[in-house]
């Protein structure tokens, strides 16, 4: 079967570098992990390093490190749904929040479990994914104060996830003017004030002052060594810790042009293609079911010209023989899938 190669140490490296950058100018990560499905593995890798808090977007991957043996406080990402707050409670330490119906059941259940969560609330500055508008916080802040069993942990803003909005130094000022605001309004401190995420790195180098900011989630830079506004390359760090690699099942001198009439592929997409003659067509054993095809490279001279469910096209540079194997650099929509595929090997090396 196809296998991701995933170097432990490189991904160590990464979190150390990282944290102690941000930890220069008093800001904490908190390293996110659900590119990887909550890897006990890595979670572990990265722990050594001094970051104490772990994030993930499921809480089954929360059950699954604690069963490993993953001691740390763990952050969940994705907004609770009603139906596994129960579970949030019991596995998760702290918890991303906008909607007040979802913080009265985790209170109810904190109470029941005799438990103390923590609720960061999500302010929306722009990016349109999840977050309380800023008019709408202060009825929010209202019905959590009285509320037992929930202790009001945090704000945090979320960018370039969704709608691929910059954080911006105006964001980041309104961000900090409204703990202000709340603190002082309702006598109140917050112990977090998450200002986003990878993206932020830009923002980060060009600041030397950064208010009440004082977390930033990480996960893409972490584990593929990148900023994620331009996917640039952040110095000193590997952006190789992954490598994805797949076994040549078919390789024959074909044409690049199909014949016949072109209708919808298996994708239900229909396919365009620029007659170059001949060409060294290589098929390898993966597919969109288990990877995006889209997000990987080749180490070798080749381009990925196309794929099915479970079969990957390229067009090679030079002849390759069945059973020889292909190097692939991915990127983070390739590792979220190849992740989560039960048909793709995870090897640490």
């Amino acid at each position: 079967m196809p296998r991701l190669e995933i170097d432990i140490n490189k991904i160590k490296h990464n979190a150390k570098i990282l944290k102690e950058l941000f930890a220069a100018k008093g800001i904490s990560v908190t390293a996110v992990i659900k590119g990887v499905t909550g890897s006990s593995e890595i979670a572990n890798a990265i722990l050594e390093c001094g970051i104490t808090t772990i994030a993930v977007s499921l809480v089954q991957n929360i059950k699954k490190m604690k069963a490993f043996g993953v001691k740390a406080n763990f952050l969940l990402t994705r907004l609770p749904t009603h139906s596994e707050v129960p579970d949030v409670v019991k596995y998760a330490d702290i918890s991303l929040n906008s909607e007040i119906s979802t913080i009265k059941l985790l209170s109810e259940h904190a109470v029941k479990q005799g438990k103390r969560h923590k609720v960061v609330l999500m302010l929306e500055l722009g990016d349109l994914r999840e977050g309380i508008l800023p008019e709408d916080l202060d009825a929010v802040i209202e019905q959590i104060i009285p509320l037992k069993g929930i202790e009001l942990y945090g704000l945090g803003v979320n960018f370039a996830c969704f709608g691929g909005i910059r954080p911006s130094e105006k964001s980041m000022t309104e961000l900090s003017q409204t703990v202000d605001r709340i603190q002082g309004k309702y006598d109140i401190k917050l112990q977090m004030v998450s200002g986003g995420n990878s993206a932020n790195y830009e923002w980060f180098l060009q600041q030397d002052k950064f208010g009440n900011i004082n977390n930033l989630r990480i996960g893409e830079a972490i584990l593929l060594g990148r900023e994620t506004l331009s996917r640039n390359k952040i110095p000193h760090l590997y952006i190789d810790a992954f490598t994805l690699i797949c076994e040549v099942i078919e390789s024959k001198l074909k044409p690049s042009l199909p014949y016949g009439e072109i209708c919808q592929n298996a994708l239900g997409e229909t396919p365009a293609f620029t007659d170059v003659g001949n060409i060294n067509r290589v098929i390898l054993g993966i597919g969109e079911q288990d990877v995006d095809t889209k997000a990987i490279t080749p180490r070798i001279n080749a381009k990925v010209i196309g794929a099915s469910s479970d079969h990957l096209i390229l067009h090679s540079k030079t002849h390759l023989e069945p059973g020889s194997e292909i190097k692939f650099d991915i990127n983070y929509s390739a590792l979220l899938r190849l992740s989560t595929s039960p048909y793709v090997k995870k090897v640490f090396i």
